[in-house]
């Protein structure tokens, strides 16, 4: 299926690592020409030249951090300027979970590390908006894609839950906003996805156990684990980057300020 993609010109936070990267490629593969941010330039920038080899597409790194609307607004400017115009944003420039001193119990959060996950995440997103709806508009066609997460939908992350449940209710309200100028609004939950960091985390958990790295991924993922999911497999990065893409695509103007978990089927609640 051609998604439409070709010549688009796309804005990925946190593209130099993770999931974002993982979408930046996959915009790229689709035939757009992608400007990834993030906040460490080598790794930015060894990431852009990567994605270039991989695709041959145009993979502009800007540094910018998400917390600064001067640095957003640069960043956003410079994004038009290099790629010649904006069609597609997608923020994905947080780190999962939150900060360690804002997730809980209550008594240890520390306020201002709470506000912080809340300024990059929640309000980073919102900067980046601001600044690439009048591109957008100019174009007559855009996409806006938040990558949230599913402790939206679980208690007790005071940081990462009340962020990402902020993030679907951002989306909704510009997609109310935006669609009567030709501008979509979705957001993405994933869920337990593999990225750069997962090595590491299994092998933590399996120093822990006593086990290893292998053993503690089959464990998570074996019939009816609270932290497996139907499909009985962790999410790989690629899989959200797909979904993504489609959301990003002259394909899906059917879906605007909706909701889309992918997770492999996780949980057993009924959401209707």
């Amino acid at each position: 299926m051609d998604l439409g993609l070709e010549g688009k010109r796309a804005i990925v936070t946190g593209g130099s690592l993770g999931i974002g990267k993982a979408i930046a490629r996959e915009l790229a593969r689709e035939g757009a020409d992608v400007a990834i941010v993030a906040r460490t330039k080598d790794t930015l920038e060894a990431a852009a030249r990567e994605l270039v080899a991989e695709t041959r597409r145009r993979v502009i790194p800007l540094v910018a951090d998400v917390a600064s609307r001067t640095q957003v607004d640069a960043m956003v400017a410079q994004a038009a300027t290099q790629l010649g115009g904006l069609h597609i944003l997608v923020n994905s420039g947080s780190a999962p979970g939150g900060s360690a001193t804002a997730t809980g119990p209550i008594e240890t959060i520390v306020d201002e590390d709470l506000l912080q996950d809340f300024n990059v995440k929640y309000v980073g997103a919102l900067r980046c908006a601001r600044a690439a709806i009048p591109y957008l508009k100019e174009q007559g066609w855009g996409r806006i894609i938040n990558i949230s997460g599913t402790n939206a939908r679980n208690a007790g992350n005071l940081s990462g839950g009340a962020r990402n449940t902020s993030l679907v209710h951002l989306s909704k309200t510009l997609a109310v906003q935006l669609g009567r100028f030709g501008i979509t609004v979705n957001c993405v939950h994933p869920g337990i996805t593999r990225t750069e960091r997962t090595p590491r985390l299994l092998a933590a958990r399996g120093k822990e156990l006593g086990v290893d790295a292998a053993a503690v991924e089959r464990a998570d993922f074996a019939p009816d684990s609270p932290r497996g999911n139907a499909i009985g497999r962790m999410i790989d990065a690629t899989e959200i980057a797909y979904v993504t893409a489609f959301l990003a695509s002259d394909k899906a103007w059917a879906i605007s300020g909706e909701l889309i978990v992918a997770t492999g089927g996780a949980g057993r609640s009924v959401y209707y």
